[in-house]
């Protein structure tokens, strides 16, 4: 974890942002950037569970979490499902 933060320190250095839960849309379009594959999964799962734009940024924010953890440059397949499975359920019943 300690590994993890200080990369998110690294990668912010100079600027007013702390952490991937800190990021805005700018910084999120730079580092957390989607392969091919990961576009195709991010794209069903929005469509799927209805997600609105807000919570597309959080399951990227968070994918880039999981990656950092991972120590992963790159955010991949494993990480976004790892993060779309946080997401709340509804209980239409």
């Amino acid at each position: 974890v300690e590994a993890a933060r200080q990369h998110q320190r690294n990668r912010f250095a100079g600027t007013d942002i702390a952490s991937n839960a800190d990021m805005r849309p700018a910084q999120i379009r730079k580092y957390c950037a989607l392969d091919e594959p990961c576009q195709a999964l991010m794209k069903t799962a929005m469509r799927q569970l209805q997600l609105t734009a807000r919570a597309y940024h959080r399951v990227l924010k968070l994918s880039r979490t999981i990656a950092d953890l991972a120590g992963s440059e790159a955010i991949t397949q494993v990480h976004l499902a790892e993060a779309l499975q946080y997401r709340p359920k509804l209980d239409l019943m």
